[in-house]
């Protein structure tokens, strides 16, 4: 096992004579660095507000590279995107060219270095009240559809963070339907054969979804249909590949009623409100607001939600009364916890091992996979070194600090400044990896977090 040592700021290495021979006397005690936390927004992939866009098959509108730039610099780095379909709902297959219009916007969105959080749907709703024909698709055209789309979205594994459920009904979310309820009429009500339908399309959407990226449903009730259960997932289950632990939620209603507008549909409404506090430590949680409902949509209460029901992304303009409500300092707060935030707290280096401890002050934890790692770097080298033990970051949970653990006993002789490295897992772009919330650490042009120490290895 080399030798290992960090070497001190200031220290003088004397040389002194023992029987004629010479050594190096040199500090090998444990060498700990604190950090500073940092109280800025920072631009972290997959979490915090989004921007929602749409286009439609009929004009469409193509993301603009130069305004996503702008996205980022106000430290937004994801956007909604629903592609509408309405030139192909009468049962016609998608073209090729609006085909390649989608895939120009997420070649477009991987340039910016923005993620995409992706729908499918087929009519928006007019004005109030909204009456049948509502215009979406039939079960066997959804299905055709969602196969012609597997393609783009495993060549976008890297860009798109999530897929919401969509297709069914107004918006892609579920209740104005022509084909997924017995009567359009009465839009409320769905059958078992309804249901039977409606799984179809969750499942063949979960089978052309890459298995390492999730599906959001519009409502818990729609979740607990499919797997046959109303009990959350568990640690044992979380992050375990089922369809359980790939359907997570999206409430586009947050905050608008008592149960905001049927996204809680149990009795007691305490049922749901459980089952999603203790779902969505494993999943993805988000939406938006739409309507002002004091005293619940004031910040408050908008913020203890927030982080019981563990949200990860929100929509940074709609509904702005409610958001505009929060007042700056709640803004503010919203977009520092919203998802993850990690806090270096301190490192320490040791005759063989790099330990480091961080700290998650956000509302969630990462929901898509990422590996922590420590990086040494030289004038000439670079060595990556596996964490011992929570390397998955997606186990970082909120409110809760994790020490890190890296063996330097395989690494190389020489001296290296020593990082910690949280890159995606599907993409080498700095854009998507992780800064950690403290003060003149980040690396923009590596993606790498500096922990301010030097090793010497041999």
């Amino acid at each position: 096992m080399r030798h290992t040592k960090r070497i001190l700021a200031g220290t003088v290495a004397s040389l002194m004579l023992c029987g004629g021979i010479a050594f190096s006397a040199s500090a090998a005690e444990p060498e700990t660095v604190t950090y500073t936390a940092s109280d800025a927004v920072i631009a972290n992939p997959e979490r915090g507000f989004y921007k929602h866009t749409e286009t439609h098959s009929t004009g469409y509108t193509p993301l603009n590279a130069q305004t996503l730039a702008g996205y980022r610099d106000q430290g937004i780095t994801q956007i909604l995107r629903v592609f509408y379909l309405e030139d192909f709902a009468s049962g016609a297959a998608i073209s090729d060219a609006y085909l390649a219009k989608v895939r120009a916007d997420l070649d477009t969105a991987r340039e910016a270095g923005i993620s995409v959080i992706v729908r499918f749907a087929y009519a928006q709703g007019g004005d109030w009240p909204y009456s049948a024909p509502y215009g979406d698709a039939s079960l066997d055209t959804v299905l055709a559809h969602i196969d012609q789309l597997k393609p783009v979205f495993s060549d976008y594994v890297d860009v798109i963070e999530l897929v919401q459920q969509g297709f069914i009904g107004l918006w892609g979310e579920g209740y104005y339907t022509d084909h997924f309820v017995a009567d359009p009429a009465n839009p409320g009500v769905v059958t078992a054969a309804d249901w039977e339908k409606r799984n179809a399309v969750l499942k063949a959407l979960l089978d052309a979804v890459p298995d390492e990226r999730m599906v959001a449903a519009r409502t818990m009730f729609s979740k607990q249909q499919y797997v046959g259960s109303a009990d959350p997932l568990t640690a044992s289950d979380g992050f375990s590949g089922s369809d359980q632990a790939r359907i997570g939620h999206h409430n586009d209603c947050f905050l608008a009623s008592a149960d905001d507008y049927g996204t809680f549909l149990s009795d007691p409404i305490t049922l749901d409100q459980e089952y999603l506090e203790a779902d969505s430590a494993y999943l993805p949680v988000g939406g938006e607001t739409c309507g002002v409902n004091a005293p619940r949509s004031e910040w408050a209460s908008a913020s203890a939600e927030m982080q019981r029901y563990h949200y990860s992304y929100l929509n940074r303009d709609y509904n702005a009364d409610v958001l505009n409500s929060w007042g700056e300092t709640g803004l503010t707060e919203t977009a520092q916890k919203l998802g993850y935030r990690f806090v270096m707290t301190e490192s320490t280096v040791s005759d063989d091992s790099v330990s480091l401890s961080v700290r998650n002050d956000g509302w969630a934890a990462p929901y898509n996979l990422r590996t922590a790692q420590l990086v040494l770097k030289s004038a000439d080298a670079t060595h990556p070194v596996a964490f011992e033990d929570h390397s998955d970051v997606r186990t970082w949970a909120p409110g809760e600090t994790v020490t890190l653990t890296g063996l330097l006993d395989e690494v190389p002789a020489g001296t290296y400044d020593v990082y910690l490295s949280v890159p995606s897992a599907s993409s080498a772009s700095g854009d998507y990896a992780v800064q950690v919330a403290n003060q003149g650490t980040w690396d923009a042009a590596t993606g790498l977090n500096d922990l301010k120490q030097k090793v010497t290895v041999g």
